[in-house]
C-alpha cells in the first residue's frame, strides 16, 4: 500500500491539517501584512528641509476635531517628535478613538536638493488585520494636504503586499 494513502488513512485530522495550513499559508503569502499598517516610500526633487517644514505644519493643522466636520479623519494628529531627519505622530480615528503610530525618516540625495521619505504607520491595536487603507491615508493625507503630491519629482512606492488593503484605500473617507 502507498505510504501516503496509509498515513491519511491512520491520521485524517492530520491530514487535514496539514493540507489546511499549506491552503493558509500560500493565502498568508500573498496578502500583504498581518498586522495593520503600511509602509510607503516618497520621493522629491525639493530639498528634506522644505518636505519637513510643510509635514510638520500639516500634523499640527490637523491637530484638532475641525477637519472631521464634514466626514474623513484629516484631524486628530499629535506631533510626538521631530527633528530634520525624523518624524513622530500619533493619528486617532475620530469616532472609535482607534490609535496609530506614524514615523517619517528624511534622506537627503543629490547634493541636498532632493528628499527620500521612508514612512510607516501601524495601528496600536494588537488585533487589527484589516484596515480598508486607514494606515496608507494616515500618511497619505499628510502628504496631499501638505502639498507635497503637487511638488516636483513627486513619486509614491507601494503595494498592497507592504500596505493593508492598499488599492482599496478611499483617503476621503479615512
Amino acid at each position: 500500500m502507498n505510504p501516503l494513502r496509509q498515513w491519511s488513512k491512520m491520521y485524517p485530522v492530520g491530514w487535514f491539517l496539514a493540507v489546511f495550513l499549506a491552503v493558509s499559508t500560500s493565502q498568508l503569502c500573498c496578502a500583504g501584512p498581518l498586522h495593520a499598517q503600511c509602509k510607503v516610500e516618497w520621493y522629491f526633487a525639493i530639498p528634506c528641509q522644505v518636505v519637513y517644514e510643510s509635514l510638520v505644519s500639516q500634523i499640527k493643522m490637523w491637530g484638532t476635531m475641525a477637519g472631521c466636520t464634514m466626514g474623513g479623519q484629516r484631524c486628530l494628529y499629535k506631533l510626538q517628535s521631530a527633528s530634520a531627519h525624523f518624524i513622530a505622530a500619533k493619528h486617532t480615528t475620530p469616532f472609535k478613538r482607534y490609535v496609530d503610530d506614524i514615523n517619517f525618516r528624511l534622506a537627503s540625495y543629490h547634493f541636498f536638493s532632493c528628499c527620500h521619505i521612508s514612512a510607516m504607520s501601524i495601528s496600536e491595536t494588537w488585533y487589527a488585520i484589516k484596515d480598508h487603507g486607514t494606515n496608507y491615508c494616515n500618511l497619505y493625507n499628510l502628504i496631499e494636504g501638505s502639498g507635497l503630491t503637487e511638488a516636483r519629482g513627486y513619486k509614491e512606492v507601494t503595494s498592497d503586499f507592504l500596505c493593508t488593503q492598499r488599492s482599496s484605500a478611499n483617503c476621503t473617507i479615512y
